[in-house]
């Protein structure tokens, strides 16, 4: 008997504007089980409405159109009565056919609070990978597993970490099916733009440094630079804290961010790969969260101390006289090229399971090594194959203690 069986069907608020998107929503909300108590353009609804109807979520249909109305709406959004799912509607307008049935899949497990994500007739079979085109907001309720669970499960991938080259299972459906475009993971209205406004880039080689981002993102607060003298030149970085991210990454990396010191004597490089690479938006949305100025890693620019990097697709890094540079490389961030004892990775949720083994290595080498445990870690694999291996786990927030407890100016005399 299915979770569907013994519990009533979960009431669904649905905010979206009319078209493609909404028709495809409605039906993947009604393979899923639910209820539709509210069908609305949230350009078009008050908030008092939303909040009569008492929904046990609301899926929101994420489009430029509907920003202003979502930010009007953010006192019932923030409600703690309901939880939030987000799905961009240009993605959500292109599922149909077997898609959709996989994609409402997923969406049941998520709104009956379940792990089952099987086909019908496939119940012997594993299936717990979170879906790609599936956003929900932070406070989504996850059951909150404890260590152990995460540690019995790496422990059936051991044969994976270093002595062997590779991981020989592959991941549920991953081989067998197409993937989809990810969606982008958000969690409060301040993460809600979906425009490609201007991409703050990192500092010009040229550029002696670099000045923080206002949490604000005003546009008169674009310029990232602060002329020091000609004579006082700034040198790359030696060593750098990579984060790793994929699934769910972006909220797990907003708490890790927001949870770091204002300063830091290494700089933070963020590898998570996005659908269509949309990565100026990245920055904006995790510069809102950090207290470290946020940046786009670009070509031939020095990898300075104190900031905040992400990454593109291409982007690897190098050293030059003495410190790390960014430069375009096929494949990307390649971890073995860090300075292991000045270096640290950090493997979120979704990270990959091709970087367990390096980052495994670099840890041999000197380097530290953490991975996300707990509630919010929806794909663990990765993170948890590391900490079954010995290397810290935590929280994100947990994680950036221990970054910041070896890397803060405070902790230099301290450094483990």
């Amino acid at each position: 008997m299915s979770v569907n069986d013994v519990m009533p069907p979960p009431a669904i608020a649905l905010l979206a504007r009319p078209g493609p998107a909404r028709e495809r929503l409605r039906e993947a909300l009604a393979l899923a089980g639910t209820e539709l108590v509210l069908e609305e353009d949230p350009q078009a609804l008050a908030p008092e409405v939303l909040l009569a109807c008492s929904p046990h979520a609301v899926v929101v249909a994420l489009e430029p159109a509907v920003e202003d109305a979502l930010e009007r709406l953010e006192e019932a959004l923030s409600s703690p009565d309901f939880v939030l799912v987000f799905d961009e509607a240009e993605v959500a307008a292109r599922r149909e056919g077997w898609e959709m049935q996989r994609w409402a899949r997923h969406l049941a497990a998520k709104l009956h609070g379940h792990r089952s994500v099987l086909p019908p007739g496939a119940e012997e079979e594993e299936d717990l990978l979170p879906e790609p085109g599936l956003s929900d907001a932070a406070r989504v309720p996850e059951t909150s597993e404890p260590l152990s669970f995460h540690l019995h499960e790496a422990a059936d991938a051991a044969h994976a970490v270093p002595g062997d080259s590779m991981f020989h299972e592959p991941l549920p459906e991953l081989e067998m099916e197409p993937a989809q475009p990810a969606s982008t993971l958000l969690a409060d209205h301040s993460t809600w733009a979906l425009l490609d406004d201007d991409v703050v880039h990192a500092a010009s080689p040229t550029v002696a440094g670099t000045q923080g981002v206002s949490s604000s993102f005003e546009s008169t607060a674009l310029s990232l630079v602060d002329i020091e003298p000609a004579s006082a030149p700034r040198r790359g970085a030696r060593g750098a804290v990579v984060v790793l991210a994929g699934i769910g990454g972006p909220d797990a990396l907003r708490r890790l961010l927001g949870a770091l010191p204002a300063q830091l004597d290494v700089p933070v490089l963020v590898r998570m790969p996005l659908d269509g690479a949309r990565y100026g938006n990245l920055v904006k949305q995790m510069a809102r969260a950090s207290a470290l100025p946020v940046a786009l890693a670009e070509a031939d620019a020095d990898v300075l101390e104190g900031h905040v990097y992400i990454l593109p697709d291409d982007t690897a890094v190098g050293l030059r006289n003495g410190g790390l540079h960014f430069q375009v490389q096929a494949g990307g961030l390649d971890l073995a090229t860090l300075p292991a004892p000045e270096s640290a990775v950090i493997l979120l949720s979704g990270a990959g399971l091709a970087q367990v083994e390096p980052a495994l290595a670099l840890a041999e080498a000197g380097a530290w090594v953490g991975g996300q445990v707990g509630e919010g870690c929806y794909d663990p694999a990765a993170a948890t194959a590391v900490v079954a291996a010995g290397r810290f786990a935590g929280e994100p927030q947990e994680l950036a203690q221990a970054i910041g407890a070896r890397w803060a100016p405070a902790a230099q005399g301290d450094r483990q």
